[in-house]
């Protein structure tokens, strides 16, 4: 966990040590997401463990956090790093195992469940299109997803008293396209989708925004974003989505 802030400190220090080589901007996005979650987890032990769903067995509530993207555009090409923290937390009583221990619906059980996302993308635009009424970005974009997944799991009740915890860290490459509307000087709608199964994991991520610049350098942005993830480890089962709205500013330099 501390390398992977460590490697976001160092590219956001050298993306925004690159203006001086910029065709066009680089852009700095601040924002609020709002994210409905759904899917199962599990603790396993020797391949074996319960399916826990996150809404009807844990009824976690929706997660509210801030957002952060520094993108760096220069001709055709367009660097992005983005980092999103995910933190949900629910009780519920159920039956089932978690890390081979057992827990019945006379157990009080808390789960907290931490996601960090880390996005770093290059998008190549093939089309870049600024002698329209409307300027036209298109591309492919290849991006890499580390997920940074943390679960704590406490039952307590009439039986013994159950204190569990896994982690894991995934990388996910994902292949996708990237695509900006410039309506007006002050108006854009982007969008992007992106998804890759790799090694037992996978991620799919999709979001659309519109940005309003009412003076060149200051705006702000509203959208929705969806995403599913996936991942398989040893002691480790993630399959869940995420959804919702968020809102943000936005400064260019």
């Amino acid at each position: 966990m501390v390398r992977l802030r460590a490697l976001f400190l160092c590219v956001l220090l050298i993306f925004l040590a690159l203006p001086a080589f910029a065709d066009e901007m680089v852009s700095l996005k601040v924002g609020y997401q709002s994210l409905a979650p759904s899917g199962t987890l599990a603790g396993n032990q020797n391949g074996v463990g319960t399916q826990i769903d996150v809404e009807e067995d844990l009824n976690f509530d929706d997660n509210q956090d801030l957002t952060a993207e520094v993108a760096f555009q220069f001709g055709r090409s367009r660097l992005s790093l983005g980092y999103l923290p995910i933190d949900f937390a629910g009780s519920g009583n159920f039956n089932g195992t978690f890390n081979n221990q057992a827990f019945t619906v006379a157990d009080a059980v808390q789960a907290k469940v931490k996601l960090t996302l880390y996005d770093v993308g290059y998008t190549l635009n093939l089309l870049n299109l600024d002698d329209l009424p409307i300027r036209v970005q298109l591309g492919p974009e290849l991006a890499v997803k580390v997920v940074d997944a943390e679960v704590d799991f406490k039952a307590s009740g009439l039986g013994e008293a159950i204190d569990e915890s896994d982690s894991a860290t995934v990388p996910i490459p994902t292949l996708g396209a990237r695509a900006r509307l410039g309506l007006s000087d002050f108006l854009a709608v982007v969008a992007r989708v992106g998804y890759m199964e790799y090694d037992g994991n996978s991620f799919l991520d999709a979001e659309a925004q519109v940005e309003f610049s009412p003076l060149p350098l200051v705006g702000i942005y509203a959208g929705y974003r969806t995403f599913s993830l996936e991942i398989d480890e040893t002691d480790l089962t993630v399959d869940v989505d995420f959804s919702g709205p968020f809102v943000g500013a936005l400064v260019r330099f």
